[in-house]
């Protein structure tokens, strides 16, 4: 099959790659054009387009379009150039991580200048190449049947790995709430071994080998803890790492859409809070709450500079 893939990011570039070498035609276009044309020498199968037009004139009709550019105005904006390029019945694909309400605005859009619009979460990041990608695809039937053999190639098997999870949006909606639930697992695995770690010493704890057991027959195995046990290994104090967590935006969508629902989800909201906390050198929050102690209790406070380790 025939795809054009705009985006050679993280994720794009490896996508362009699997697709094919599973024997598809790829057509690529990055607004860095030297990473299409490097990529086109170094794969059979990915031709270079210098521009966006030139992508679509290199593709035959019915023609389908992947865009993996960031999400938000980049992908709004990729998605109306595209629409003024295109013919009736071509496919658009959304593999972002966009908000599903503009997914819905764009699919609706789209669709009244008789394109079709399909929105695809995708998870997987830089291991996808090799380990196959999960992908979350929302829009019509037809249209994803159509485009069927770039996600059986895409993913980690021809029935495994992916599906149509209802109608246009749904596949954004289900990849937004995915990353709530990876928030909260990442949380959970981080404060685990943290208490393990104030207990090392005594108990001659070794982290990296505590991951290794837990990846095998535990009930908290996961593909986490692989990558848990992978980063332990290479510097189980994590000296060389910056305690800075930033969030993407997926883990507050889930948040607030929990929020519209009236649906309790404490520890993806709190996951998302304890990334916040991660930013802040000292928070003003904890020095209140030393003050308030102090008042109301008499208790001794730390001054700036004086070691705050509790003994």
């Amino acid at each position: 099959m025939q795809i054009g893939l705009i985006g050679l990011g993280r994720m794009g570039a490896n996508m362009a790659r699997r697709l094919a070498r599973g024997g598809h035609r790829v057509v690529v276009y990055n607004r860095t054009t030297s990473k299409a044309t490097e990529l086109a020498k170094e794969e059979k199968g990915v031709t270079a387009a210098l521009t966006v037009k030139e992508l679509v004139s290199k593709l035959e009709r019915p023609r389908a379009v992947w865009v993996m550019v960031p999400a938000g105005r980049a992908t709004g904006d990729m998605v109306a150039d595209l629409t003024r390029l295109l013919s009736r019945g071509d496919v658009i694909i959304d593999g972002g991580n966009s908000h599903y309400t503009e997914t819905l605005r764009r699919a609706k859009e789209v669709s009244r200048k008789g394109f079709h619009y399909v929105d695809v979460g995708t998870s997987g990041g830089v291991w996808g190449l090799n380990e196959g990608y999960s992908m979350m695809v929302g829009g019509e039937e037809e249209a994803v049947e159509r485009l069927r053999p770039l996600f059986e190639t895409l993913a980690p098997g021809k029935s495994k790995g992916w599906g149509r999870v209802g109608t246009t949006g749904a596949g954004h909606y289900v990849k937004m709430v995915h990353n709530g639930i990876e928030y909260g697992m990442m949380e959970a695995y981080a404060e685990g071994f943290e208490v393990l770690r104030a207990k090392g010493e005594q108990f001659g704890l070794d982290l990296h080998q505590v991951a290794e057991v837990w990846r095998f027959g535990s009930v908290i195995r996961s593909w986490l803890l692989d990558l848990t046990a992978d980063a332990l290994s290479k510097d189980p104090d994590l000296k060389d790492i910056a305690g800075y967590v930033e969030d993407s935006g997926e883990g507050r969508w889930t948040a607030l859409e929990a929020i519209d629902l009236g649906v309790a989800v404490p520890i993806i909201a709190t996951s998302l809070f304890m990334r916040f906390v991660s930013r802040q050198d000292e928070r003003y929050a904890d020095k209140l709450l030393a003050s308030m102690r102090r008042e109301f209790g008499g208790h001794a406070v730390k001054t700036e500079g004086a070691d705050k380790t509790k003994k």
